[in-house]
């Protein structure tokens, strides 16, 4: 089994890579480490284990595996950028499990990514989609919340609002039951947001999928993780 804990270090696994951001780890003090697992063409396995103090109010990191673009490429042909307009369905599978030595603030998420410029390189994105699946202590997502609906017959809580450096808009859909198991199509979550405002002409840059830890002691190991796709 190869763990990297270096911020910044990423393991190439199949069309996805692992990579361990600890971009808010200097808001507190601990560290993150994150595996392989197994892999093939469809699906994948990993883990990540963290241990944080601090402010209670900062992400410390996001560990994850990401599908496309994070400020650059690190893995080719991939399949993206696509355009959201272009897309029939995106569907995506998650099962995992949660153990809290030291409780804290953690949210499992996926965090996606999207583009009005389909060769964006190391540039902002435009926009921001996150949609958390289990999430624990005092945390709040960026901006305030918008309403309450239905996709794919699961309650969410829709917030909004500017990211607090670069200003781009964030969504962030918060289940309203903490699962550990998900089966979803994020198209769904698109063509909702495009109803209230995006733009179906953006490309999607990457779908991501992690930990974003805010303070405590704990592990997270995937034991199925996949992502299909196919446009129109």
């Amino acid at each position: 089994m190869k763990r990297i804990c270096e911020n910044g270090a990423f393991l190439i696994q199949g069309k996805y890579y692992l990579f361990n951001n600890l971009w808010g780890a200097n808001t507190g003090a601990g560290s993150q480490c994150i595996w392989k697992g197994l892999s093939n063409q469809l699906d994948i396995t990993w883990g990540t284990s963290w241990n944080w103090t601090g402010q209670h109010d900062t992400i410390k990191s996001y560990a994850s595996v990401v599908w496309g673009w994070h400020w650059g490429w690190i893995v080719s042909d991939t399949g993206l950028p696509v355009q959201l307009i272009s897309l029939h369905s995106l569907r995506t599978a998650w099962s995992f499990d949660l153990t809290c030595a030291r409780l804290g603030g953690i949210n499992v998420t996926y965090d996606i990514w999207l583009s009005s410029n389909p060769d964006s390189g190391g540039k902002n994105p435009t926009g921001e989609v996150m949609i958390w699946l289990y999430h624990t202590g005092d945390i709040r997502p960026i901006g305030s919340r918008q309403t309450s609906l239905t996709i794919e017959d699961i309650e969410w809580d829709l917030w909004k609002g500017p990211h607090p450096v670069s200003a781009w808009p964030v969504y962030s859909f918060i289940r309203r039951i903490n699962t550990k198991t998900q089966n979803l199509d994020l198209i769904n979550f698109f063509q909702y947001l495009a109803s209230a405002g995006l733009s179906d002409s953006d490309y999607l840059l990457s779908v991501q999928a992690g930990a974003e830890v805010f303070t405590g002691e704990g592990r997270l190991d995937t034991t199925f993780y996949s992502i299909d796709i196919e446009s129109l």
